[in-house]
């Protein structure tokens, strides 16, 4: 099988060339690679075009400005040309040389394979960070693979015209592909520690990616919402019985200033978390209304040894 490999590029010119020749190590037939840099604030795009301009295999998109790594796989996503598309970091945490498990498990009855460490490759904390995350997706949501989701993936490019619609600025990769396909498999795959650099996933990061991914799956959280004045509004009436009854027998004659700054604050909390929710649903529509863009791409290199940079040609949505 042919295949597109997409590795979205965040401050990582001290591991691409390596990265590269690890999959023309390990990858056999026809192959190309997409090197998609998200940002140019250091050496990355010059070692990513002086990689494209030495090998044919691989291709150089840079994009305008920093838009996040979901978004830059779309990006990938939409140029690739093969028939099957790997996703994969940058960082060589994910080693070339597992791509050939992956696609081992592309069996004609799946869609979509997800590599799952064998051993976690990141911090105690952020591992347990990750997994409740997943577990959470999984149990409330319905996302019944959650987790086993992973940034090293591979599927078959027919899933691809599921991100023709994607716009906005909060793609989210495994959201898109969850609605194109339920044809999933996981198989276990041996990953590495980072070996340069600092992950591009502060906490901040981490937490926005999350959010992505609850309220772009499905609308459960509006349902929790719901569900949560309707816990709270029983509360409040078995509370005002029990005030009733304690008035009526005599044991409460004045009512206490506490119950009363309790409640005020309890409901305050839950109009200010409903309000949040939708808020952000709205705020969604409203950043898609305006129009904001997925990605652009500022400059490509596609032909060996041209070293020619093609001007913006295409817009994401």
């Amino acid at each position: 099988m042919s295949l597109s490999i997409v590795i979205p590029c965040f401050r990582s010119a001290a591991t691409l060339p390596t990265l590269v020749g690890g999959i023309a190590a390990a990858v056999s037939g026809p192959y190309e690679v997409i090197l998609v840099v998200d940002d140019d604030r250091d050496d990355t795009w010059q070692v990513a075009t002086a990689c494209a301009n030495t090998d044919p295999a691989v291709r150089a998109l840079r994009l305008s400005r920093n838009y996040g790594q979901h978004n830059a796989i779309v990006a990938g996503v939409r140029a690739a040309r093969h028939e099957v598309i790997v996703t994969m970091d940058d960082d060589l945490q994910h080693p070339p040389a597992e791509i050939p498990v992956l696609l081992a498990a592309l069996t004609p009855g799946v869609d979509l394979v997800y590599g799952v460490a064998e051993r976690e490759e990141h911090r105690a904390l952020r591992s347990f960070a990750s997994r409740s995350v997943k577990w959470l997706l999984a149990r409330t949501l319905g996302f019944r693979d959650a987790r086993t989701v992973s940034a090293f993936r591979a599927f078959r490019s027919h899933l691809t015209p599921a991100f023709d619609r994607v716009a906005g600025p909060h793609a989210s990769i495994d959201v898109t592909l969850t609605w194109a396909t339920a044809r999933i498999a996981a198989v276990p795959v041996q990953m590495r520690r980072r070996e340069e650099g600092k992950s591009g996933y502060t906490l901040r990061g981490l937490l926005r990616h999350t959010g992505n991914m609850v309220l772009g799956f499905s609308t459960a959280p509006l349902r929790l919402v719901t569900f949560l004045g309707l816990a709270i509004g029983l509360f409040g009436l078995l509370l005002f019985g029990k005030l009733t009854w304690s008035y009526l027998t005599g044991v409460t004659t004045v009512a206490g200033f506490t119950t009363i700054a309790s409640l005020i604050a309890l409901f305050a909390s839950a109009q200010l978390v409903a309000l949040g929710v939708l808020g952000e649903y709205v705020g969604r529509i409203h950043t898609a209304g305006q129009g904001r863009p997925t990605y652009l791409i500022r400059d490509r290199v596609e032909e060996p040894q041209s070293g020619t940079r093609v001007p913006l040609v295409r817009t994401g949505n």
